[in-house]
């Protein structure tokens, strides 16, 4: 039987994850997509957050992949935190049984239990709706990408215990890596 293991990145296994990056979002006119070099910057910045670099381990092999990152929300009360998820990657042998599903789950409850309210993510609603994200701009969250509708999503996650008040509301401010993709 083969077991899934869901844990956070390892220093060890920068290669393992670039490898997953590197086949999960192959194109034939890029050598390499720009996934791979947007993890690599996000590492080396004060964005990384790296209890929140989830790997999916199937086998004894890494072949899921999902990460949260830090981002601000810029209101009139000041600047708040979030995070972003993204890139979300599956290593093609391993893709539709789940595993994307399972490294994303592990990667926001790892969120919750470290008391963070808001994650926002660009990608397709079919697929996020299932952990419960909805569109950004109906809650009141704007970014580059807001123009782009629907793709723009966000999450509340659920408040620590110290009942904390509602997630931020805003404008979105990534870090200087997510300029390039």
């Amino acid at each position: 039987m083969t077991t899934l293991r869901l844990r956070p990145e390892d220093p060890a296994d920068t290669g393992a994850v670039r490898r997953v990056l590197a086949t999960a979002f192959a194109r034939p006119d890029v050598s390499t997509p720009p996934e791979v070099g947007l993890v690599d910057e996000l590492r080396a910045s004060d964005a990384w957050q790296p209890e929140l670099a989830m790997v999916a381990e199937y086998g004894g092999e890494i072949v899921g992949y999902a990460l949260l990152t830090r981002v601000r929300v810029r209101s009139d009360q000041g600047d708040a935190p979030a995070l972003a998820l993204g890139p979300v990657a599956v290593a093609p042998h391993r893709q539709r049984i789940g595993l994307g599903t399972a490294v994303v789950q592990a990667a926001l409850d790892a969120a919750t239990e470290l008391g963070e309210r808001l994650v926002v993510v660009l990608g397709d609603p079919a697929y996020y709706r299932r952990f419960g994200f909805d569109r950004a701009d109906q809650m009141g969250l704007t970014s580059p990408w807001s123009g782009l509708g629907e793709p723009w999503q966000a999450l509340e996650l659920p408040p620590a215990a110290s009942g904390e008040g509602p997630p931020p509301r805003g404008e979105v401010l990534f870090p200087p890596p997510w300029a390039k993709v």
